[in-house]
């Protein structure tokens, strides 16, 4: 699986911003808060929109594969994942 990120130039350097302030949590108690802008949010979903769009529904992978359940909207239990499986490239 690859992950392909086409950012406007001025977003890009946002992006490493946002995601510190995402991580910043960890270690956290849950229900910790992160608070970001409407407008970052807005961007990130206008710039993710066409890279989801453009991924296949179906990818063919090699096993061994380690598989989570769905997280319900948490972050902590997200957070959790990534520690234990590694976090995204």
């Amino acid at each position: 699986l690859k992950f392909y990120v086409f950012l406007l130039p001025a977003m890009s350097e946002d992006v490493d911003g946002i995601i510190d302030k995402l991580l910043a949590v960890r270690g956290c108690k849950p229900g910790k808060t992160v608070q970001l802008p409407e407008a970052d949010i807005k961007a990130l979903c206008v710039q993710a929109k066409p890279i989801f769009l453009s991924q296949s529904s179906l990818l063919e992978i090699d096993a061994p594969v380690k598989i989570f359940g769905d997280i319900h909207g948490q972050y902590h239990d997200l957070l959790r994942l990534f520690e234990c499986g590694g976090f995204p490239p």
